[in-house]
């Protein structure tokens, strides 16, 4: 396993909910962690790896998903990320990042917009088929692929865990601001040292 990163966040000061993930019950999402987002990730590789290490050793099952911009463009999303922003199939912006930790027989979801559950990925089916009621989100942004996505399996039922540190966006503000909205309402903040004590109970 990756060594343990050293936690600095400061989430635990907005939190006003806490419970530990079922390992049972729960799949690890690991969001757009691919090579268009590679400088944006990079403070979070560490903990993105620990993160899967952990939750890989617990027999979580462990989801990827890869942003690849449809052809034709589709509105509303072009008219924020246009040109060199967008991420065609084929190019090494929209592989995985090898640091991701992808393992033979992972799933892996390709979408085109914010959230994994958009219509057409099949993520909220795989996981209804493998018996999964929780996810824990780590990748990347932290306050648009990962929060919309985090939102939208809150609504379809899904219990949710968020990441503080195996997230990662383009400002501290813009990470901090999602960190906020998700424990106030929609999430239970984790990071690599609470995982690595919940899941080592549950072993």
């Amino acid at each position: 396993m990756p060594p343990r990163p050293t936690a600095s966040s400061t989430y635990t000061r907005y939190e006003t909910r806490r419970r530990d993930p079922n390992p049972r019950a729960a799949a690890l999402l690991v969001i757009d962690v691919q090579g268009r987002f590679a400088s944006l990730a990079a403070p979070a590789m560490p903990a993105i790896a620990t993160t899967v290490a952990l939750c890989r050793g617990a027999g979580i099952p462990i989801v990827y998903t890869r942003h690849v911009d449809p052809v034709p463009p589709s509105r509303p999303l072009d008219e924020w990320w246009a040109g060199d922003d967008r991420i065609a199939a084929g190019t090494p912006a929209a592989e995985l990042l090898p640091g991701a930790g992808r393992a033979a027989g992972d799933l892996v979801v390709e979408k085109s917009t914010y959230s994994a559950f958009a219509a057409g990925t099949g993520l909220e089916e795989a996981l209804r088929g493998m018996g999964v009621e929780e996810v824990i989100v780590c990748g990347v942004m932290t306050n648009l692929c990962c929060e919309t996505t985090a939102r939208d399996a809150f609504v379809r039922g899904f219990r949710v865990f968020f990441s503080a540190d195996a997230t990662a966006t383009a400002s501290p503000d813009l990470h901090e601001a999602t960190l906020v909205n998700m424990a106030y309402g929609f999430a239970y903040i984790v990071d690599c040292q609470r995982l690595e004590a919940a899941l080592g109970q549950g072993k």
